[in-house]
């Protein structure tokens, strides 16, 4: 069965093609500038890559752009579309339709009536399934809802102190997200250590940014709530920020409540920390350099996964391993260096050396530390693969 799985983002789509059951990558490719005059189109197959420029209008000419890379008869790997069994998405927020779900009117409908609580990601996906739906009428469309995974947090765990009803009636509770890659290196670490009862935090450090503590690969507490703009800073979003500051906000710069969510969901995090840059590598070299907002920064992001590892060790009684992932908890050694700097109380030690030298998966602990720390790549889209496989029941086009 052959599962093509998009990421999308505002003027990208990047994909990857799996074989199931055998989870072989065929292809892997990415179209960038999507809408602008020109833009980029790279596939790689059986390690060969192509790239070429041209004009790609909206997301499904992306799509037919990729399809017709997929099957170019010199070194393409299919041989017709038909054998693309479905096409599965990363999706985000749709409130109660969270889970696996078949791409229908009502959950596009509900996606863009959320799009205020997510809106550098429900806007695009919805927009862009529609256009599929109506270019490729005979794939089924699945979206793998990032809020899935965390379904199983108590809900004493998923509940703001707020009126009841508010949760009940217009679904407002820590919905979390990053819900594919928790999963994922929930998944690995079992295969890793060779154990299912294992109490894990793993942290998903990148662009976007979460922690999860999960007891027996299931999710018990993540760092996001409603939003994913919550929780620990992002790249240009807030993280956690006092609601009741906005009042105050409103009457100094006389800016409106929508200006003043966008600057807070386009201007803050890392960047708005640093007035710099939202990437972290750059933050690095300027604080070396002596830019003190950017090692302000740095230190407030560090501080913040502190403070939610703190929580989650407390939720799950103890941990068995962190997890470092995403580009960020893979790449920087400052950050992980200054999370687990003095944490040897909390049963915790990070063996430097190790952690200078950590590439792929890789334990980065003493090897007397009670919990290990591991780095572990994620895989959001095989998991993703792996969910649509399972919607769609098996079933595949040419049946």
């Amino acid at each position: 069965m052959k599962i093509l799985v998009a990421n999308l983002g505002s003027t990208s789509f990047k994909y990857r093609l799996f074989d199931l059951p055998a989870e072989t990558q065929l292809a892997r490719g990415g179209i960038d500038r999507i809408g602008q005059a020109q833009s980029v189109c790279a596939v790689e197959i059986g390690g060969q890559r192509e790239e070429v420029a041209q004009h790609v209008p909206d997301h499904a000419a992306a799509v037919r752009i990729c399809l017709e890379q997929l099957t170019n008869p010199q070194w393409g790997c299919l041989k017709s579309v038909s054998e693309v069994s479905a096409i599965g998405f990363k999706a985000v927020f749709a409130g109660r339709l969270s889970g696996v779900r078949i791409v229908d009117e009502e959950l596009l409908a509900k996606m863009e009536s959320l799009s205020d609580i997510a809106p550098a990601h429900n806007p695009m996906y919805a927009t862009a399934m529609r256009q599929l739906r109506s270019a490729f009428p005979d794939i089924p469309l699945v979206a793998a809802l990032e809020t899935a995974f965390h379904e199983t947090i108590p809900e004493a765990n998923r509940c703001y102190a707020v009126p009841y009803e508010w949760k009940t009636e217009h679904e407002v509770c820590r919905w979390g997200y990053h819900g594919a890659s928790h999963r994922y290196l929930s998944t690995r670490m079992a295969q890793l250590l060779g154990r299912s009862d294992l109490r894990l935090v793993t942290c998903h450090l990148g662009g976007s940014n979460s922690l999860c503590a999960i007891r027996n690969g299931v999710s018990q507490a993540m760092s996001m709530g409603m939003s994913p703009q919550s929780g620990l800073p992002h790249n240009n979003r807030v993280g956690d920020f006092d609601p009741f500051a906005l009042p105050v906000l409103m009457r100094a710069t006389g800016k409106s409540l929508e200006e003043l969510l966008q600057d807070l969901s386009n201007k803050s995090g890392l960047l708005g920390l640093s007035g710099l840059s939202q990437d972290v590598r750059d933050l690095e070299q300027a604080a070396a350099q002596g830019h003190a907002r950017a090692k302000l920064a740095l230190d407030v992001f560090i501080g913040s996964i502190r403070q939610y590892i703190g929580g989650c060790l407390t939720v799950l009684g103890g941990a068995d391993a962190i997890v470092f992932s995403g580009g960020i908890g893979e790449n920087s050694k400052l950050v992980r260096s200054g999370v687990c700097a003095g944490m040897e109380w909390a049963g915790f030690a990070l063996d430097e050396s190790l952690n200078q030298t950590a590439r792929g998966e890789a334990r980065i602990s003493t090897a007397s530390s009670k919990t290990q720390v591991w780095v572990v790549p994620t895989n959001e889209e095989i998991v993703v693969a792996r969910q649509v496989a399972e919607a769609i029941g098996g079933m595949t086009n040419d049946e």
